[in-house]
């Protein structure tokens, strides 16, 4: 079984604590004794996950950065909920497309996960390569985050429709305003990449558009990002404020 490699305190906790994938060993520096470190291996040893201690030496040999603080978590493939478990229980989710840094992909979710995303929909793509930087990117946010494949995406925002949940489009084609609009009390919220963009199949199938308004003449759109944070936090405002 492949498996990865999490560095650092912060991807360490999410990973032992999110429960989205098995967490085969946690390697920690034998001085490593600080407050949080101590937490997390004690709620690692409470599932039964083996902690071996080393060397710093060791740990830098092993790990493929400098920011590691001592402490490396062996991770097992992540593990993605079905489409039916998201749609029952979820009234805010997102849908991603066309993002290909695993920076960026970390960030966003870093960001839907602090709004209150109930869960992401996700097309195919292995990111599994990439899980331990999208993980310290996220915040470890994305070990906590509910996500499922779209096999079919068209099979897959059908099913939403079904379960009364809005596809809501970032794209400003026919669109409404962001401010002007309220948001339906189940919604899948769709960013696509600002180059690649949403794909046909997911805008064709929008139930309606928004765009955010700009404060002067700009050709270019604003990063997924940002993007990702200006329509998440506009969702929180209208239900909470």
């Amino acid at each position: 079984m492949e498996d990865y490699l999490f560095e650092g305190n912060i991807s360490v906790k999410a990973a032992v604590m999110g429960g989205m994938r098995e967490v085969m060993e946690i390697i920690a520096d034998e001085n490593k004794r600080d407050k949080d470190t101590r937490w997390i291996l004690h709620r690692a040893a409470e599932r039964g996950i083996p902690i071996r201690r080393t060397s710093r030496e060791e740990i830098d040999a092993a790990a493929s950065g400098h920011t590691h603080g001592g402490l490396l978590a062996r991770c097992g493939a992540r593990r993605f909920q079905p489409l039916d478990d998201l749609a029952e229980k979820g009234r805010f989710l997102a849908l991603i497309e066309g993002i290909e840094d695993p920076f960026n992909f970390g960030m966003i979710l870093r960001t839907l996960y602090a709004s209150g995303c109930d869960g992401v929909v996700l097309p195919p793509r292995n990111w599994t390569s990439a899980a331990a930087i999208v993980a310290r990117a996220s915040a470890g946010a994305s070990e906590h985050l509910s996500m499922t494949i779209a096999e079919d995406m068209e099979t897959t925002i059908a099913a939403l429709k079904d379960q009364g949940i809005a596809l809501i489009c970032a794209d400003r084609k026919d669109a409404r305003c962001l401010y002007d609009y309220s948001f339906p009390d189940r919604l899948c919220l769709a960013i696509g990449g600002e180059m690649r963009r949403l794909s046909d199949t997911v805008r064709s199938a929008s139930d309606q558009n928004v765009y955010i308004p700009y404060g002067r003449e700009v050709r270019s759109a604003l990063s997924a990002v940002s993007a990702s944070a200006v329509f998440a936090f506009e969702i929180l405002r209208q239900r909470k404020y």
